[in-house]
C-alpha cells in the first residue's frame, strides 16, 4: 500500500517498532523503522528513502483509543541497538485490542510523537481513560500483573480534550509546524512524571514546574572519603540532585544526606533489570566467564551474561559431572514473552526462571546453586569529586610491582583503603609540567579496558602518577607465566584483544593517541580482564630508551613505516602497533622479529616485510593483523572497525 497524495505528512522520522505478535508462536523482537504519520494514517517502512522504501504496515488513525508515554518494560540487550530509547505505545482496535510499542530515539521526539498523534486523534469516539503502560505477556500483564487480558488499564490516560481546537482539519494541517508543538496545550506524562518539555500543565502554570525526580540504586557499595561526598550501600536507593557531570553525580539519600558519588557505581532504577543480580556479568565473554567458574570449581556455580547475538542472554554454567567443564545455554523467549531454557518450564521473568532451576535441574546438567564471589566494584574517574591532585602523605608504599622507562612502579593504599599503583618518576624521564596540565583531563578518561588514573603528586619530587591497581601485572608477563594454558585456549587468546581493542576504540573517539601501544603496557586484572596503560604518557618522554638510527624516540618493534621515516604519529599508527601486539598474544609474549637489531626492523618494515603467522593462530585472526599492517595508513581499519571485525571472527570460530 501506497502513501496516497491527498495525505499531507504531518510528521515522520526513525523510531524502533516493538513486534506486536499477534500470532501465538512469533518472537519478541525490535525493528527500526521509517513512520510516518498522516492525517489518516500512521505507516511505517523499511527504508527511509521514498524510491526504494517498502511498506511494512499501517494503522487507521480513526481506531486509535490511548497514545501515552510506555513504562520501559526491556533491556537494551533486548532492543539490539546503540543509545538511549524512550518508549510510548498507540492503542488502536481492528477485529480486537492491539497495541504498538516505539521506541523514539530522544525524549523530545517522543513528547513531539504523542502530541501529533493525539491532535489527529483527538475527536475519535473510542478515547479510553485508562490503559497499561506495559504489554501483556500471554498471562498477566507486566505493568499491573492482573491475569486477565480485557481488564481495565491501571494507570489514567493524559486528558486529550485540552489538546482540541475549533476545527479538527486546521489541527492536523497545522501539526507540521514546529510553533504548533510548542505552544500545545496537551501535556503527555512521561514515566516517572516528568511533563513533556515546552508543555506546561495547569499545575505548573500555578506552581512554576517541579523537576522529575530520577531515582538511582546503587550496585556496589562506596565510602565516603573526602568531604562533599556520599557513602553508598548497594542495593539502596537515592534521589540524584545534579546529574550534569559525568563521572560524579550530586544525590540525596533516605536520611536526607547529599554527597558526590561516582555514577558507575549505580544505575537508573527503571533501568535497573538485571544488573541488581549479582549472578548478571552483562557482557562478559564466553571465554572469561569459563575461567571465572573453573576458579570457582563448584558444582552448580553458574552467571548470566549477554550473549554474543545482540539481544539474547546465556547462561553459563559449571558441572563436574562426567568431568569439570563448563556449559552454555541460551536464554530463549517466547511469543507470549515468557523465558525459557527448556520449553517445558516457562517463566515471565529470567530472575523467575532462575529462581526455578536453582530448586529444579529442568533438563540442564546441574541445579544452579551458588553465582561466583562478590566482584570487585569498577574504578572510579579519580579518587574523589574534582581531585586530581593527592597528597604524598595519603598513600601508603607497598611493595614494588617493577620498573620501566619511567622508575619504580609500586602497591600502594590511598588513606588505607582504596589499593593504587604508584609510578614513581625518574627525575629528568619525562616534561612534568606539561603532563601535569594533561593529568586533570586524563582522569576524566573511563572506560572498562582503560587502567583509570587517579591522580598525581605533582607538589613535591619524584613526581608520582597514581593508577588503579590491576593485581596480575603486564599482559607480556602473564602470557609468558602462563603460557602452557593459554597456548591451547584460542579464545581466551582472542578475547584479549577484543578487550584491548575496545580500550584502543574509546581513546580513538576522544581522539588520543597512545604512541607506545604493547603487550607490556596493557594490565591484567581480575577475571582476565585486559586493561590499557600508559596511553598519552610516550609524548612527554625525556630518555632514550627507544631509539631509532636516526636518534627519534619510539618502540621500534611496534612502528609502522610512517613513523620510522617521517615520525608520524596517529590512531592508525596505534593500529598498526596493535597488529603487534596481537601477534605478541598469539605468540604468547614472544618478542617480535626474534634478535632482529632496530635498524634491521626498520629496513624489514620499510620493504614491506611482516610478521609470520604464529603457530597456533587461527587464518582469520592472521588475517586481521595483516590489515593493521597495510604499508598505507590510510588503508588500516579504525578500532570501532576492527572491534566488529574481531567480535565477528569469534562468533564464526567459537560458537557460544
Amino acid at each position: 500500500m501506497s502513501l496516497l497524495r491527498s495525505d499531507v505528512i504531518i510528521k515522520q522520522g526513525y523510531m524502533v517498532k516493538r513486534s506486536q505478535n499477534k500470532k501465538v508462536y512469533t518472537i519478541v523482537n525490535f525493528k527500526r523503522r521509517w513512520f510516518v504519520l498522516t492525517k489518516r494514517h500512521l505507516i511505517y517502512y523499511d527504508e527511509e528513502n521514498e524510491a526504494k522504501r517498502k511498506e511494512k504496515g499501517r494503522i487507521e488513525l480513526e481506531r486509535v483509543h490511548t497514545v501515552e508515554a510506555a513504562q520501559t518494560f526491556f533491556s537494551k540487550e533486548e532492543v539490539g541497538f546503540e543509545g538511549e530509547f524512550y518508549p510510548f505505545l498507540v492503542g488502536y482496535h481492528q477485529d480486537e485490542d492491539y497495541t504498538l510499542f516505539l521506541l523514539a530515539l530522544r525524549d523530545v521526539d517522543r513528547v513531539y510523537w504523542i502530541l501529533a498523534i493525539k491532535k489527529v486523534c483527538a475527536y475519535n469516539n473510542n478515547i479510553r481513560s485508562y490503559f497499561h503502560p506495559a504489554p501483556w505477556n500471554g498471562r498477566r500483564w507486566y505493568c499491573c500483573k492482573k491475569t486477565a487480558k480485557l481488564s481495565e488499564g491501571c494507570r489514567e490516560c493524559d486528558n486529550w480534550i485540552s489538546g482540541r481546537s475549533s476545527s479538527p482539519s486546521s489541527d492536523s494541517e497545522n501539526l507540521s509546524n514546529k510553533e504548533n508543538f510548542n505552544s500545545a496545550q496537551s501535556s503527555p506524562i512521561m514515566p516517572g512524571g516528568g511533563v513533556a518539555p515546552g508543555t506546561p500543565s495547569v499545575k505548573q502554570k500555578e506552581d512554576q514546574s517541579t523537576p522529575r525526580i530520577k531515582t538511582v540504586v546503587a550496585l556496589y557499595n562506596y565510602k565516603a572519603i573526602e568531604s562533599g561526598d556520599l557513602s553508598l550501600e548497594k542495593n539502596l536507593e537515592y534521589e540524584i540532585i545534579d546529574d550534569s557531570q559525568k563521572h560524579w553525580w550530586k544525590v540525596r539519600d533516605s536520611k536526607g544526606n547529599v554527597g558526590f558519588i561516582p555514577s558507575n557505581y549505580v544505575k537508573e532504577k527503571e533501568l535497573l533489570g538485571l544488573q541488581q543480580f549479582d549472578w548478571y556479568v552483562n557482557d562478559m565473554s564466553r571465554q572469561r566467564s569459563e575461567s571465572l567458574l573453573k576458579h570457582e570449581d563448584k558444582e552448580g556455580c553458574f552467571v548470566v551474561r549477554n550473549s554474543s547475538t545482540k539481544g539474547l542472554y546465556t547462561l553459563s554454567l559449571y558441572t563436574k559431572i562426567p568431568h569439570p567443564h563448563v556449559k552454555h545455554y541460551h536464554i530463549k523467549k517466547n511469543a507470549k514473552g515468557e523465558f525459557f531454557l527448556s520449553e517445558k518450564h516457562c517463566c515471565n521473568s529470567i530472575p523467575e526462571l532462575i529462581n526455578y532451576h536453582k530448586h529444579n535441574s529442568g533438563g540442564l546438567a546441574s541445579r544452579l546453586k551458588t553465582s561466583p564471589c562478590d566482584r570487585p566494584a569498577p574504578a572510579t574517574a579519580g579518587l574523589s569529586h574534582d581531585k586530581w591532585e593527592i597528597d604524598h602523605s595519603e598513600l601508603m608504599l607497598l611493595d614494588e610491582l617493577g620498573s620501566g622507562q619511567f622508575g619504580v612502579v609500586r602497591r600502594g593504599k590511598w588513606r588505607g583503603t582504596t589499593d593504587v599503583a604508584v609510578k614513581m618518576m625518574k627525575e629528568g624521564t619525562m616534561s612534568e609540567d606539561d603532563f601535569i596540565e594533561e593529568a586533570k583531563v586524563m582522569t576524566k578518561l573511563q572506560h572498562p579496558n582503560l587502567v583509570q588514573l587517579y591522580g598525581v603528586c605533582s607538589k613535591n619530587r619524584p613526581i608520582f602518577i597514581v593508577t588503579e591497581y590491576m593485581r596480575h601485572g603486564s599482559l607480556l608477563n602473564y602470557l609468558r607465566r602462563h603460557e602452557q594454558s593459554l597456548s591451547t585456549n584460542q579464545g581466551l587468546l582472542l578475547d584479549m584483544c577484543i578487550q584491548v581493542c575496545k580500550g584502543m576504540a574509546y581513546l580513538e573517539r576522544h581522539n588520543y593517541i597512545h604512541r607506545d601501544l604493547a603487550a607490556r603496557n596493557c594490565l591484567v586484572g581480575h577475571e582476565n580482564i585486559v586493561k590499557v596503560a600508559d596511553f598519552g604518557l610516550a609524548r612527554y618522554v625525556l630518555d632514550d630508551q627507544y631509539t631509532s638510527s636516526g636518534g627519534s624516540k619510539f618502540p621500534i618493534k611496534w612502528a609502522p613505516p610512517e613513523v620510522l621515516n617521517y615520525t608520524r604519529f596517529s590512531s592508525k599508527s596505534d593500529v598498526w602497533a596493535y597488529g603487534v601486539l596481537m601477534w605478541e598474544v598469539f605468540t604468547c609474549g614472544k618478542m617480535p622479529y626474534g634478535r632482529m637489531k632496530n635498524s634491521e626492523v626498520v629496513e624489514r618494515v620499510q620493504k614491506g616485510i611482516i610478521l609470520d603467522k604464529p603457530k597456533a593462530c587461527f587464518k582469520e585472526v592472521y588475517d586481521v593483523m595483516k590489515k593493521c599492517w597495510s604499508p598505507q595508513p590510510e588503508n588500516r581499519p579504525s578500532f570501532r572497525a576492527l572491534k566488529d571485525t574481531l567480535m565477528n571472527v569469534s562468533q564464526g570460530i567459537l560458537v557460544d
